[in-house]
């Protein structure tokens, strides 16, 4: 079976892992985290980077420190992970969610602006598949309302987005940037995270409340709540050595990425498209069937996986999730977009640890399936 995904351990990873445990720093403190954050943070233009066990905490972790009222709302795709609308339930405020663009698969801003409300107080972007969302124009609507941004920059590691003539890397919109280092991310710590922003106050609150607020004079005298939410030297050192490779990883997805195009470009299926605005990373190579494909994605998937090709399905969309609509949340909500994708969508092999010949076998047998 030719994986979705591999990840690519071929730089100074094990040799920094070992360090690491020849001088005994395995725990949440070391020179890798420093050099991590530090290193990451300034390659996104950001200040300060916050780093933390997963993606999914960093966005719960982020939302925490922007005192939004309880209650109040963010606006955010539907058409994302599960982690996203956790991380805004669980500080206590209300999901709002908007369809995406049919070619990106990004929020879509028209749907964005017509969403907001006398209670919107935040957006989260969320940069889907390596495509960054229109930043541009969603920076000039929450500037002109008011309305802080929580980027979700998980999938699109070195993406960038071209906003008032300058072309900014994905991580540096908003008050805070959520990352995952997971282990099919262009870099990965196998599990991961960090939070980045260029606001001094806040990141000493980010770091204080990852680590459970312990005091900074008075170790265990806590004036604040927190979490347990700290990433260890070891993580760290893998990510040290991955981003060391970053460049060779983003070279790779494009490689695969004009490999599978000139296999596929003829079948009716929709390849990955790229706004003139954006510079992805294709971090999935996702595909979606064209109408007069007589099947959905499940059965696409199934007859792959039958020719040893193993996908992942579209997101399934958060609307549509039976455990929100037992809350009473999304009644009735229609979103056609994404309702579409997620039916007759999926992605194929993206890892960069792929091989030529494994891209030439997913090839020929989507086009078997397909034939």
């Amino acid at each position: 079976m030719i994986p979705v995904n591999e990840p690519l351990m071929s730089g100074r990873e094990a040799e920094y892992v070992l360090d690491c445990v020849q001088t005994g720093w395995i725990s949440s403190a070391g020179k890798y985290i420093d050099r991590f954050e530090r290193e990451w943070a300034a390659y996104c233009g950001r200040k300060h980077g916050i780093a933390v066990c997963n993606g999914t905490v960093a966005l719960e972790l982020a939302l925490s420190v922007l005192d939004l009222p309880a209650g109040s709302e963010v606006v955010m795709p539907s058409f994302t992970i599960v982690s996203c609308i956790e991380a805004v339930l669980r500080n206590n405020l209300v999901p709002v969610l908007v369809d995406c663009d049919p070619r990106t698969y990004c929020m879509d801003v028209d749907l964005v602006r017509k969403a907001f409300g006398p209670k919107t107080s935040a957006v989260m972007p969320v940069h889907i598949y390596g495509h960054p969302v229109n930043m541009e124009s969603l920076l000039k609507l929450c500037r002109e309302r008011g309305v802080k941004i929580i980027e979700d920059a998980a999938e699109v590691h070195g993406a960038e987005c071209l906003v008032d003539g300058q072309w900014r890397r994905c991580g540096s919109f908003g008050e805070v940037s959520c990352f995952s280092f997971y282990a099919n991310k262009n870099i990965s710590t196998g599990e991961g995270g960090m939070v980045l922003t260029d606001d001094d106050a806040m990141a000493t609150r980010l770091q204080d409340r990852r680590t459970l607020c312990f005091g900074r004079k008075e170790r265990f005298a806590h004036v604040d709540r927190g979490w347990n939410f700290r990433m260890t030297n070891l993580q760290a050192a893998l990510g040290c050595a991955q981003f060391e490779q970053i460049e060779g990883h983003l070279d790779r997805k494009r490689e695969l990425s004009e490999r599978y195009g000139a296999g596929l470009s003829d079948l009716p299926i929709l390849l990955p498209h790229v706004e003139p605005w954006a510079k992805s990373t294709v971090w999935m190579y996702a595909i979606l069937l064209k109408e007069e494909v007589p099947f959905g994605a499940d059965e696409l998937a199934r007859r792959l996986a039958a020719e040893g090709v193993q996908t992942r399905p579209f997101f399934k969309g958060m609307h549509e999730q039976s455990v929100y609509r037992r809350m009473g949340l999304f009644a009735n909500l229609s979103l056609p977009v994404t309702e579409l994708i997620y039916r007759r969508g999926l992605y194929l092999p993206s890892g960069q640890a792929i091989t030529d010949a494994q891209i030439a076998a997913v090839v020929a047998a989507v086009r078997k399936v397909l034939s």
